[in-house]
């Protein structure tokens, strides 16, 4: 007896028409800021000397960790250019900045809605869950039907492929602020909104951070990825090196590729572990401030 078939697929492909006849001026404007923000960071990338790019990288990651990151920094950047993909290193590292920033402004927000409400978090949980477990070339599909071919595209499949752990580090981390301190805020008569902004986001950072720093290397992967629907970067040249069994090529982008994870991977990890620190300092502050005696003052 044959089992029965469920035209899963029809259906997917009449829905996703529907969408595109419908809302087809909507993803035009989509299409129109992706591609325009994308231009002007690839152009503030590729338009100065490569040594300037050099010296900024370095300068941050100095900031943030210290002289050995900034060398490596600097050792690193300039492998890329002796191996002649400065350039398309430029281009991924603007799409994936991109990609990263629109990510974590629907990450953040949508986290910490979850975190105040349960119905949402039941509602996002599955969603994010279907996010992270769809294979990622199966983000490129929808994508070309809704933008056509090139770099908008293959960052919308970026976007949603790194969104889902920020979503979750960020309510995880606002859920698990100690709830005496949010007590402590509420007795004081501080609004919801202050509570938010003074208490739990200062105390969640950390989690936040980590969460940042997972959504930029889920981009930077799928960045490379997106290169196959025309996205620009170091990702052409692996395709390129793939069809044409060229190692030389393919080994060359890929430790490109390697470089910006380490690089962007340690300077993300550093800013998490300064909020970390600074976190800790502030609750073994206020511990101390709370088990401090009174001041004893002399009778008349």
């Amino acid at each position: 007896m044959d089992l029965i078939r469920i035209p899963l697929g029809d259906w997917v492909e009449a829905i996703i028409n529907w969408v595109i006849a419908t809302f087809s001026g909507f993803f035009d404007v989509v299409s129109a800021i992706f591609g325009g923000l994308y231009d002007a960071v690839e152009w503030v990338f590729v338009t100065p000397p490569f040594w300037v790019i050099i010296i900024v990288i370095a300068a941050i990651a100095w900031l943030v960790k210290g002289w050995k990151l900034a060398v490596g920094t600097v050792i690193g950047l300039l492998l890329i250019t002796t191996v002649d993909q400065w350039h398309n290193a430029m281009q991924t590292i603007a799409l994936t900045l991109v990609a990263v920033v629109v990510a974590i402004v629907i990450a953040i927000p949508i986290g910490i809605w979850a975190a105040r409400s349960q119905a949402v978090s039941t509602i996002v949980r599955p969603v994010l869950d279907f996010l992270q477990t769809m294979p990622a070339f199966v983000y490129l599909i929808p994508a070309i039907f809704l933008f056509g071919i090139g770099v908008v595209p293959g960052m919308v499949a970026t976007i949603l492929f790194a969104v889902a752990p920020g979503v979750r580090l960020t309510e995880l981390g606002i859920r698990g602020v100690d709830k005496e301190v949010v007590e402590a805020g509420n007795a004081f008569g501080a609004t919801p909104g202050r509570i938010l902004r003074q208490i739990q986001l200062p105390l969640a950072m950390p989690s936040i951070m980590a969460g940042v720093n997972q959504v930029i290397m889920l981009a930077l992967s799928m960045a490379v990825i997106a290169s196959m629907v025309g996205a620009p970067g170091l990702g052409k040249d692996i395709i390129q090196a793939l069809s044409r069994t060229d190692i030389a090529l393919g080994s060359e982008a890929g430790i490109a590729v390697v470089v910006i994870a380490m690089i962007l991977d340690r300077i993300t990890g550093a800013l998490a572990l300064s909020r970390r620190a600074r976190s800790q300092r502030s609750s073994s502050a206020a511990a101390s401030a709370d088990e401090a005696p009174a001041p004893v003052t002399a009778a008349a």
